[in-house]
């Protein structure tokens, strides 16, 4: 697993935008800027759609006055699920980044399988990312919600 101090792996994270998909490598996504990222289990899933997106979405504003550049919430889903779930939640200040076959989600480390339930699924974290380091790092015990809420990541911030 990823820790605090090392730098994100290589990857690609996909964001369907205006002009269609397109594909960030994480090398050039996270240079030279403060990033938040947070990963959920699925997109539409109960505790993603009820609380960890709508708090960063609430304070979204917030957490950029601290000088975070990029929000990204991260999911082992395709980039289509994830522009639809951002527009039901109106989550406009956060990127919504799709790791569809979970390569970025298994490089970092933090990857689980559910089985038959959803197959490969990313861990729920929150991190802050400095110029493609990571410099916190907050994953969530199973079944868990509790330090990677965006409250506790401002307050890291």
């Amino acid at each position: 697993m990823i820790e605090q101090g090392q730098a994100l792996p290589q990857g690609v994270l996909a964001e369907l935008t205006s002009d269609g998909v397109v594909n960030h490598e994480t090398a050039t996504l996270f240079a030279g800027k403060k990033v938040v990222v947070f990963a959920v289990p699925g997109a539409f899933t109960p505790t993603c759609s009820a609380a960890h997106l709508p708090g960063y979405v609430t304070l979204a504003d917030k957490i950029k006055a601290k000088g975070v550049d990029l929000i990204a919430c991260v999911s082992v889903n395709d980039a289509f699920v994830m522009k639809a779930w951002g527009d039901a939640q109106n989550a406009q200040e956060i990127a919504m980044l799709a790791d569809g076959d979970g390569s970025f989600t298994k490089a970092l480390g933090l990857e689980m399988d559910t089985g038959a339930f959803g197959g490969v699924r990313s861990q729920r974290y929150a991190m802050i990312v400095e110029n493609g380091v990571v410099t916190a790092l907050n994953v969530e015990a199973p079944k868990s919600f509790e330090v990677s809420k965006a409250e506790v990541i401002l307050d890291t911030l």
